[in-house]
């Protein structure tokens, strides 16, 4: 059937009875994507019809699509071979989709006894979502300085966008973060960009009613700090170790990476790097308390930034500690002792002196120098001789040194111990002592002679009468020439003479016998008393 036929054909079947219309189609608008085929659904189920006539009406004019009818399908030729209408239900299956093919589809069914009833659907026709991709108007941002202009571009049609950072959507707040869509763009426009703002990755999404595309992931370097600039250690010890594994280390969050310089009492020293060695301090040769700081510098956001101070002194190890004593020979109360410490390195805070372990104390006879670097004693005396040990302090430690003072004293006086009065053929030993440093040495006389006997003992092996007489002792110091005796007197006796009579032992060994013997004699008369019955005189 030709187009003008057709035409013709329509303004009969409305004449004679155009019926009104009916929910015969779907409610729309229906969307389909460009190049491939709808089918339009109709409500009818097996209608009895003599036409079903489909109809497009792009806006200017009503073009007849196709016309199913006994005869069977009649296409309008700009439709052919794209066109199918179900004979069952009257779907319209449009194939190879133009975007011309956007308009009202309109569906007209003539009963057998010339009745009609009409429908109108709308049908869209999508460009597919395509070409998603994020632009930046900057290859890189300073964060509080910079704006940044994200532009998402794609293909497609009836567009809409959405904006995620990693999982989370971004929201536009209408001050620092705005957004602005448009038919095929969406614009995300950041004001003083902060680096949470595109921590990333940044997403953009496009979409129509039929599909949904995401872009690449974007990531855009947003260039911070320094922030947070911080020395550690933040407390370090009031004085450092000269020569200690010591340093100083600077830190910063910065994008880039922060560079660092150091400065002493705000002076800039010559060196760089996040770590500023003890050794390079030590180079400046301060010895009192400093403060240093760092600072870090962003070539990216030109911003410098410094630490807070840290405050120490660099103090020098104690070391080579010794002492300078007497090296003569010292006599008891005749002699002065002085003693003198020092160090051979390192600065000495605090001075203590000590005699075998304990403290020594100023005495009357005993002084110290007002820095206690030396000390006097006068006059000598034999307590005075032991191990004298000088502890010099700082605050990073301790070191000692030890003299050993020895004072020559005595004899002091001489004591013999041993028998008065033996019996011949006894045997005899007396023994002499004297206190005395060297140990004394010792020679005998027995009645004004001298002996041979050069020990502290005098000993003889059998007693006899011409042994009785007096026995001196002689200690004498061959270092302070000092000498002393003592007598002894022994009296030597006949056998048996010193038997005769009672020891006091004996006599307190019989007394308690007899007193023994007396208890028991008391103590049998009251049992026997117990046990003799009496007459009652009764």
């Amino acid at each position: 059937m030709d187009p003008f036929s057709f035409k013709t054909f329509f303004l009969f079947v409305c004449l004679i009875g155009c019926g009104s219309a009916e929910d015969i189609l779907p409610h729309g608008p229906v969307d389909a994507v460009l190049s491939r085929e709808i089918v339009l659904t109709t409500l009818l189920n097996n209608p009895e019809y003599a036409f079903i006539i489909w109809n497009f009406n792009n806006g200017e004019e009503q073009i007849h699509v196709a016309t199913m009818g006994k005869a069977g399908l009649t296409v309008n030729k700009p439709y052919e071979n794209r066109v199918t209408i179900n004979a069952t239900n009257g779907f319209l299956t449009l194939k190879s989709l133009t975007l011309m093919d956007s308009g009202d589809y309109s569906i007209t069914i003539v009963d057998l006894k010339g009745i009609t009833k009409t429908g109108e659907i709308q049908l869209q026709v999508l460009k597919p979502v395509s070409d998603v991709i994020i632009k930046s108007n900057l290859p890189e941002a300073v964060e509080h300085n910079s704006t940044v202009v994200l532009t998402c571009s794609a293909q497609g049609s009836f567009l809409s966008f959405t904006w995620i950072n990693g999982s989370t959507p971004i929201v536009a707040d209408s001050k620092r973060l705005t957004l602005k869509n448009e038919e095929t763009t969406s614009t995300l426009t950041i004001a003083g960009v902060l680096r949470s703002d595109l921590i990333g990755p940044i997403f953009c999404t496009a979409a129509n009613k039929l599909e949904t595309e995401k872009s690449p992931a974007f990531n855009l370097t947003v260039h911070y700090g320094p922030d947070n600039v911080i020395i550690s250690p933040a407390t370090p010890p009031q004085f450092i170790r000269a020569g200690s594994n010591f340093s100083l280390a600077c830190s910063a969050l910065s994008s880039p990476p922060a560079t660092f310089s150091w400065f002493q009492n705000q002076k800039a020293l010559e060196v760089s790097g996040p770590v500023l060695s003890l050794e390079a301090i030590e180079k400046l040769g301060s010895v009192k308390k400093d403060n240093y700081t760092c600072r870090a510098q962003n070539s990216k956001t030109q911003r410098s930034v410094p630490s807070p101070a840290v405050s120490f002194a660099v103090m020098k190890a104690i070391s080579g500690t010794k002492i300078t004593g007497p090296t003569g020979t010292l006599i008891a109360g005749n002699s002065t002792a002085n003693l003198s410490c020092q160090a051979m390195a390192g600065t000495v805070k605090t001075t203590t002196w000590l005699k075998d372990g304990k403290p020594v104390s100023t005495s009357s006879r005993l002084v110290f120098a007002a820095d206690m670097s030396s000390m006097m004693i006068n006059l000598l005396q034999k307590e005075d001789s032991g191990q004298y040990t000088c502890q010099l302090t700082n605050a990073v430690n301790t070191d000692q040194a030890s003299f050993k003072v020895e004072v020559n004293y005595g004899p002091e006086p001489a004591m013999v111990k041993g028998e008065e009065a033996v019996e011949v053929k006894d045997t005899v030993t007396l023994t002499c002592s004297a206190m005395s440093y060297p140990t004394a040495n010792f020679t005998w006389k027995f009645n004004g002679t001298a002996t041979e006997v050069k020990t502290a003992q005098y000993i003889i092996g059998e007693a006899s009468y011409k042994n009785t007489g007096t026995y001196t002792c002689e200690a004498h110091n061959a270092v302070t020439g000092k000498t002393v005796t003592y007598s002894h007197k022994l009296s030597v006796k006949e056998e048996g003479a010193l038997d005769e009579g009672l020891s006091d032992g004996a006599i307190a060994g019989i007394i308690i016998g007899v007193l023994v013997g007396l208890a028991a004699a008391i103590g049998l008369i009251i049992y026997c008393r117990q046990k003799v019955p009496v007459e009652s005189p009764y």
